[in-house]
């Protein structure tokens, strides 16, 4: 049932709830029946009330829950599901309503009912897929992955992303969203994002999922769906790396564990960070509130403690919103600020956990959450909510096999880390790309990567710099000329890794790497795990 259907159901079982209501009420006027009888009839109207109340409201509810309701717009960016159980469902419904909620035209549906050509109406497409016992689809849509799935569909123009659940305890992990994102890129399609593979309702891949819904234009404040469990480390050092630079200022992050306990990570994996709000705008906040952040709350905190760590508002109106409320209502009102996602940039053997984050600054000016929390409100020497997260998709390959890495801007971080552990390895058939704007102020840790080039560890560098004449412009400008090398080095077993920013930067790789290879191979490089990208 598409959602128009849903809402004319609905209405049609409103007016059903009222026909019914009057019928019964005539009845029991109208006809002659004893004290015990009217007693019945009352009763049976409450029952049959109460059941067609039921159902319209549930009717309703279907009706409501779809953020697609009405005529699609042109411009909708598909969220559509395959569930077995129910858990896509509610995942690609979250997903929906958040990017909703940000402002963005948004068609929700069942992958059952894309078949033929509906698909391409649509030019931005996420898709929740469950996978069934050894590698099916879910039942819902059997007949979609037999029928769409065995033909040719073209989908060029079509930008896409794909969470694919599943239970890695099954041969066959996550396979009908492989194959659907395989598909996909077949009929013309462009991954925004390699498929992101949730094992068991894995919560940390969920928080990655939430982090690309942000990408696209969902709100960064929308609160964890399932909150990391986070661990204290000690910001150890803050260092600006782009003095003068046109761009926003970058900074080199170290953080040490402020426990004894082990920490340990691979290259490619990810830091979920906690950031907290400056603490001028706490105190801000509580002084127009009239509170002492002092008083203590729920958990053994302080009431300024606890805000430090929630979304707050910065008008007026939103302040005076929650004026009155005592302490416990003031934090159920605001929701927990998210976690961020970083490249790590070091190896456990650096005994230092290191970050290379770039100052981002909301519209009205004020610094973004996280990168304001790390490169200036938090002090050197003071806590920082740390979760380490697993990102297997991206680890290193074998050492025997060559490398090409590509990327830009804070990218390098990923590159970096990756870097450390082939010079570890003494692997050193590597290959470096990499952009920013200018070469004098914005090449990242150039004199470790020179000392690399030095040694031996990389083979070759190819460097852009946008706003210097000389250069070739964006990273992706580097590889037509590289042609012939490239494909020698595929052609010699190398994988080829992609870290830096989701728009421009990683679309523009991704055709150069098409054009140069042919769709098929980069495909094939995908499939057998040589192609991967870790982009933001």
């Amino acid at each position: 049932m598409n959602d128009e259907s849903r809402a004319a159901s609905a209405r049609r079982a409103g007016v059903a709830v009222l026909l019914l209501l009057a019928a019964l009420v005539l009845v029991a006027a109208v006809l002659p029946l004893s004290p015990a009888a009217h007693r019945a009839v009352a009763g049976g109207l409450v029952v049959a009330c109460y059941v067609a109340f039921c159902v319209w409201t549930a009717l309703a509810w279907r009706a409501a829950a779809s953020p697609s309701g009405g005529p699609i717009a042109a411009d909708a960016l598909l969220v559509a599901y395959a569930s077995q159980t129910g858990f896509a469902e509610q995942i690609a419904r979250r997903s929906a309503q958040a990017l909703q909620a940000a402002g963005l035209p948004v068609h929700l549906a069942n992958l059952a009912e894309m078949g033929g050509s509906a698909l391409q109406r649509f030019r931005q497409a996420l898709f929740v897929v469950s996978t069934t016992g050894e590698g099916d689809a879910p039942d819902s849509v059997a007949g979609f992955a037999r029928k769409t799935l065995a033909g040719e569909l073209a989908l060029h123009g079509m930008s896409y992303g794909v969470l694919a659940l599943g239970d890695s305890s099954y041969q066959r992990y996550c396979a009908f969203g492989q194959s659907l994102a395989n598909w996909l890129h077949r009929q013309g399609a462009e991954p925004m994002f390699d498929p992101i593979l949730v094992d068991d309702g894995d919560e940390g891949a969920l928080r990655h999922w939430q982090h690309y819904l942000n990408v696209l234009g969902a709100s960064a404040e929308m609160e964890d769906w399932a909150a990391p469990s986070y661990r204290a480390w000690t910001l150890a050092e803050r260092r600006l790396l782009n003095d003068g630079s046109p761009g926003g200022p970058a900074y080199h992050l170290a953080l040490v564990a402020a426990d004894a306990s082990p920490a340990d990570w691979e290259a490619g994996d990810i830091a979920e960070i906690g950031p907290r709000n400056a603490p001028d705008d706490v105190a801000s906040l509580l002084a127009a509130l009239g509170l002492d952040g002092a008083m203590g709350v729920d958990g053994g905190q302080s009431l300024g403690d606890a805000l430090a760590a929630r979304v707050l508002p910065h008008d007026e109106a939103g302040r005076a919103a929650l004026r009155g409320l005592p302490a416990p209502a003031l934090l159920e009102a605001l929701p927990r600020i998210p976690h961020r996602e970083y490249s790590i940039a070091s190896l456990p053997a650096d005994g230092r956990l290191e970050l290379l984050v770039r100052q981002m600054r909301y519209p009205d000016g004020r610094l973004g959450l996280g990168s304001g929390w790390l490169t200036r409100h938090v002090r050197v020497g003071g806590k920082v909510d740390v979760r380490l997260r697993r990102n297997g998709g991206f680890h290193p390959p074998a050492p025997g096999r060559p490398l090409i890495l590509i990327g830009n801007g804070t990218g390098m971080a990923g590159l970096r880390a990756h870097l450390k552990a082939r010079a570890a390895a003494g692997a050193h058939r590597n290959w470096l790309l990499f952009g920013e704007r200018t070469p004098e102020h914005d090449f990242f840790h150039r004199d470790e990567i020179q000392a690399w080039r030095g040694q031996g560890v990389l083979e070759r560098l190819d460097l852009a710099f946008s706003r210097t004449a000389g250069w070739p412009r964006y990273v992706q400008d580097c590889l037509p000329a590289a042609a012939g090398e490239l494909r020698a080095w595929v052609d010699d077993d190398a994988a080829i890794y992609v870290c830096g920013s989701l728009q421009g930067m990683a679309a523009g790789v991704a055709a150069e790497l098409e054009r140069i290879l042919g769709r098929d191979r980069l495909d094939e490089l995908a499939e057998q795990g040589r192609y991967r990208r870790d982009v933001y």
